[in-house]
């Protein structure tokens, strides 16, 4: 018995299971958490140029 035939084996397709597939809802975020994560993320930006200023600064010396 070859791989073809292992894998389609008539015997098979009578007993198979019906599957049904649905689609994914598309994702979706409240106002207040996309704006939250905006801010957050130009926050951490602010922090990440100023702490690397604050060590170019400091290696200046």
């Amino acid at each position: 018995m070859g791989a073809e035939e292992a894998l389609y084996d008539d015997d098979d397709l009578d007993e198979a299971d019906i599957v049904e597939w649905y689609e994914a809802r598309p994702m979706t975020v409240s106002t207040a958490v996309a704006t939250g994560s905006i801010i957050g993320a130009f926050a951490l930006g602010v922090l990440t140029a100023v702490g690397a200023l604050a060590l170019m600064g400091h290696f200046d010396d």
